[in-house]
């Protein structure tokens, strides 16, 4: 059998939320830091989960705005906007020796992160699932799968292995990678043209594969052309055949967050791609023109 763990789940949202539910009713201990309006209300209530996958069910909720002891791991699952804060109340003291799993967009953050907890313990992670929070408490999980993958560069791979194992009995279907770096650009070629476009165009992936498609084509070569310096080998093919795949219909979490006046990750996206093409001499002329004029919107 395996071994339960105590987790922490920094951002109860529709990823943070769904990940520690699914977690606390395996039996693991799972502890949500948040703001203290948000963990008031998950005290009180607990969570509720929604979910095509996983079925409708509730937990307890036990919620903190700063972490106070140390864990096993701790699931980072804020937006990029929103990291900075959300470290303010993870101390590495009350992290311990447990493991650091971000699974944010972007690439960036994973030096910030390094810079603040001891390298061996963060874990790099992604996570393909749609799932959202509808109101404090209460998680709707659309998608039918909730795919992980982590990788680390510099966590011992025992340590990795561990927290996959938990993942899995779970119920969550993980991979583990030798390649941390691939695992990061492989989702961020994806993500980038999509977060990029559909809110350039301020309409779902219909809407650009139909009227954007020099810029589509133009922005996965640029982005792909960045990975590849930068250590990852993403086919450009493989990303443009991705786009023909999924519904017309669908929208990227950058534009929902524009369309309701959010903050957006379009420095954690599209910054970062720009700032790895600087870095390694990469001509990006096209997602330098989208970021800049997103940069610019009102």
């Amino acid at each position: 059998m395996t071994e339960l763990w105590n987790f922490a789940v920094v951002g109860p949202g529709g990823v943070g939320g769904l990940l520690g539910a699914v977690l606390a009713r395996a039996g693991h201990a799972v502890q949500y830091v948040a703001r203290p309006d948000t963990a008031a209300a998950l005290n009180e209530r607990g969570l509720s989960v929604h979910s095509a996958q996983f079925g409708d069910f509730h937990v307890p909720a036990p919620a903190v705005p700063r972490l106070a002891g140390p864990v096993d791991a701790c699931l980072v699952a804020v937006k990029a906007t929103q990291l900075d804060a959300a470290l303010e109340s993870l101390p590495a003291q009350a992290v311990g020796d447990g493991l650091v799993l971000p699974l944010l967009n972007g690439v960036d953050h994973m030096e910030v992160l390094r810079g603040r907890y001891p390298a061996g313990q963060v874990v790099a992670g992604a996570i393909r699932v749609e799932s959202t929070r509808t109101a404090a408490g209460r998680i709707e999980h659309t998608s039918p799968f909730s795919w992980m993958e982590l990788a680390s560069h510099t966590a011992p791979p025992e340590r990795v292995d561990a927290l996959a194992a938990r993942l899995r009995q779970a119920g969550f279907e993980v991979t583990v990678r030798d390649d941390e770096t691939a695992l990061l650009w492989d989702k961020l070629a994806f993500l980038a043209p999509l977060a990029l476009l559909t809110t350039h165009a301020a309409g779902p992936v219909g809407e650009v594969r139909e009227h954007r498609r020099d810029d589509l084509e133009a922005v996965i070569g640029e982005v792909t052309a960045v990975a590849g310096a930068a250590g990852a080998q993403v086919d450009p093919a493989k990303i443009l055949d991705m786009f023909e795949r999924v519904p017309a219909g669908m929208k990227s979490s950058m534009l929902r967050d524009a369309e309701a006046h959010r903050p957006t990750e379009l420095d954690a996206i599209g910054g970062a791609v720009l700032r790895a093409a600087d870095r390694y001499g990469v001509p990006a002329p096209v997602t330098a023109r989208l970021v800049e004029d997103l940069r610019t919107r009102p």
